[in-house]
């Protein structure tokens, strides 16, 4: 465990299931002394969390999560220290709001052709704002044992069990899978625009699960301008750990370190649950001398 953890969701994503308010009690219960809420594309979380923030004793950090693309590869940036009321953030979360009501149609689509059964009532009871995400369809595909053969895998016992609806929505509906709608993002470029103009600090969140180790790929993110890697995330194996570590200290880049929790997505994430190695006072004085 850790007292620190750069990466958390809140409702406000379409993935996120508590309250700003609630998800800053759960920090204090897990004995937590620093936290950022980083939803996907939305600094609304940041002001209802920093006054419950407050009277639990906690340090929040201003936090935003921004979907990009660089080369057709899409990626997840942290930004952290920014301005929460900074007017591109509410642009980019509208703009990207309007084109998931016609993408989670598509989606969804695309999951019956291959050959899920799914509730349509049940998938928009479940959906936040109308936004069906494959973790929805997951939740709502697994209620239904007519699937279960196909989605043995994410039934208890099965291999991808431990974080079903996620491990669902990377397996099927993230880029180049089978029920993957596309979104058209903003660039890398804009996002590190977005973030540096709000006062903020880039960071490349769980590198092990977009970039993987393509370290060709990885300089051409950090010439953009991205200062650091979400080194220690629930994402990453031991390995992979390994490998970022010493590819950011070599490149004296700033390390940041994240559970990604949403809640009932990923039950088996928990908040603080990284292993820093021993590192979180190195992270937090390194990235508040950024910010």
């Amino acid at each position: 465990m850790s007292w620190l953890d750069l990466h958390m969701h809140s409702v406000i994503s379409d993935d996120g299931e508590f309250e700003p308010e609630k998800l800053m009690d759960m920090c204090r219960e897990a004995g937590l002394k620093t936290a950022a809420i980083a939803d996907h594309n939305s600094t609304r979380a940041v002001k209802r969390a920093l006054a419950r923030a407050g009277e639990n004793g906690l340090e929040l950090i201003p936090a935003v999560e921004l979907d990009c693309f660089i080369r057709g590869k899409e990626l997840h940036v942290l930004g952290y220290g920014i301005d929460p009321d900074y007017p591109e953030y509410g642009k980019v979360e509208q703009n990207l709001f309007d084109q998931e009501q016609v993408s989670s149609k598509e989606r969804l689509g695309l999951a019956e052709a291959a050959g899920l059964i799914v509730d349509h009532d049940l998938v928009y009871e479940l959906a936040h704002d109308g936004v069906v995400t494959g973790e929805v369809i997951a939740e709502a595909a697994l209620q239904n044992e007519e699937n279960h053969g196909l989605l043995k895998d994410y039934l208890p016992g099965g291999k991808r069990s431990d974080n079903p609806y996620v491990n669902f929505y990377w397996d099927w509906c993230s880029q180049g899978k089978c029920a993957y709608a596309p979104v058209e993002f903003i660039s890398l470029d804009k996002a590190v625009e977005i973030i540096t103009e709000s006062g903020g600090v880039p960071i490349l969140a769980h590198p092990g699960n977009n970039t993987k180790e393509d370290e060709a790929l990885l300089q051409d993110i950090f010439k953009a301008g991205v200062k650091g890697l979400e080194v220690f995330s629930s994402y990453h194996t031991k390995e992979q750990v390994d490998f970022y570590l010493d590819w950011a200290l070599k490149r004296q880049l700033l390390l940041t370190a994240g559970s990604d929790f949403h809640g009932k997505t990923k039950p088996s994430i928990h908040l603080g649950s990284m292993d820093v190695r021993g590192l979180e006072d190195k992270i937090y004085k390194e990235l508040m001398e950024a910010m």
